[in-house]
């Protein structure tokens, strides 16, 4: 066999278990990521690169290298669900940077966050004044959540006393590219 046809066969097999193997980790591997996600992320891909182009490679070493990452990952996926500290091993602990408006600068420097890096966090948050926040803590996946201090929330129902009415189904396509979904109108018939 060529080694031009010989790559393409080995890419799209390395396509296919690189996408059994995301099926199986599931979403949280694709979304947001912490440190042990990225490292197995950048583990996997280098498996699946070296399948793909390394003809030195033999096709069942990666392939058992593949199974073998995949099966510690969704290993330590179970202990950082099971244990809070395995949870603390493998994710790590949310960190304040913003404590009572304050901000404490042995956890910016454990973080290795500058101010300018943390206003640009609070402009992706809609923050613009930093003296508008109570909290700020990075949590594992490096985003922030962020607590303002209470003059600055925004005003709910709740606060004015306005009545509200509940929901009680969360909304679902009856209609998507054209084609009516049956699945989703039975079901919602089903849930009135």
């Amino acid at each position: 066999m060529s080694e031009h046809i010989e790559i393409i066969l080995r890419t799209l097999f390395s396509f296919s278990i690189l996408f059994i193997g995301a099926k199986i980790l599931g979403k949280q591997i694709i979304a947001e990521m912490n440190t042990f996600d990225f490292i197995g992320a950048i583990s996997i891909g280098s498996i699946i690169a070296n399948l793909a182009f390394n003809l030195n490679v033999k096709t069942h070493h990666a392939v058992i290298a593949f199974l073998i990452l995949l099966f510690i990952i969704l290993m330590v996926s179970y202990i950082s669900m099971k244990s809070r500290i395995g949870r603390k091993i493998f994710a790590g602990n949310p960190t304040v940077i913003i404590e009572n408006g304050k901000i404490p600068e042995n956890n910016m420097r454990k973080m290795r966050y500058s101010l300018n890096y943390l206003n640009q966090q609070l402009r992706e948050n809609r923050i613009f004044n930093i003296e508008e926040v109570l909290y700020v803590v990075v949590e594992t996946n490096g985003k922030i959540s962020v607590l303002k201090k209470p003059e600055y929330r925004t005003v709910t129902k709740q606060d004015l006393n306005i009545p509200t009415k509940k929901e009680c189904k969360l909304p679902i396509g009856l209609i998507m590219d054209g084609e009516i979904m049956t699945e989703n109108l039975i079901q919602n018939n089903r849930r009135s």
